[in-house]
């Protein structure tokens, strides 16, 4: 049975990615850190989904966890988000030190931490997708040098696991709806102001990002790794 891992998977684009993976025959794990709402998404996708409390920043956890997880076929590294939304504007080196070390241990030592635990489980053709953000090519402070890390760090990763036949890449995301990540911190006139900046003239949703992540997990994409994929509606655009 195909195994699965979902960090963040509780929410959003996490409980999306879960939702859009789980079929009949494999095996879903989604962690988060808190369990009223993993065993509520559980409940809500069915028996191919099970949850584990798991805060994937402490390495004592993420050891523990990989030791008992056996074969892992995809691992998606989505356990992340803004920090900064959490906790007053830091006043003080002290509290800019702190500020920033949230974000980095949120987005990217998260991803880091469960790969590097979960690499000797993993089979040939298994893939490594990691959520990343437009902040890191548009600029968001901490978090967008958390995401910007977490895409360098990715070329690194799929050089190392190339050889096993694995692939490494990240979805990154332009602004998307239905989710917890501006904790209700956007009024109307900035999400009207956000959709304007966007070609496609709509907010992304959960869905437009588990469907990619299900591409890259899937047998189709084998030959695409080392990748940033973005997401965003043509609100940041690339060639």
């Amino acid at each position: 049975m195909p195994t699965i891992v979902v960090t963040g998977g509780g929410t959003g684009i996490g409980k999306a990615i879960a939702q859009q993976l789980a079929h009949d025959g494999t095996d879903v794990v989604v962690t988060g850190r808190r369990r009223d709402v993993l065993d509520d998404t559980a409940a809500a996708l069915g028996g191919a989904v099970r949850a584990v409390e798991l805060d994937a920043t402490d390495p004592s956890a993420v050891r523990t966890f990989a030791a008992q997880i056996g074969r892992v076929d995809v691992l998606v590294n989505n356990a992340g988000g803004n920090t900064d939304f959490d906790h007053p504007a830091p006043v003080g080196l002290d509290e800019v030190a702190r500020a920033w070390r949230r974000n980095l241990d949120s987005n990217l030592i998260s991803a880091v931490l469960m790969t590097e635990a979960l690499l000797p489980a993993m089979t040939t053709g298994a893939a490594i997708i990691s959520i990343g953000s437009i902040a890191a090519d548009k600029g968001a402070g901490s978090y967008g040098a958390a995401k910007a890390g977490l895409a360098s760090w990715n070329i690194d990763l799929a050089r190392r696991v190339g050889d096993a036949g694995i692939t490494a890449n990240i979805v990154s995301p332009g602004y998307i709806g239905e989710t917890e990540f501006f904790r209700d911190a956007l009024d109307d006139t900035s999400v009207e102001s956000m959709v304007e900046a966007i070609i496609t003239k709509r907010a992304g949703t959960p869905t437009d990002i588990a469907q990619t992540v299900a591409f890259l997990a899937s047998p189709h994409a084998r030959q695409i790794t080392a990748q940033t994929f973005a997401v965003n509606g043509g609100e940041h655009p690339s060639r």
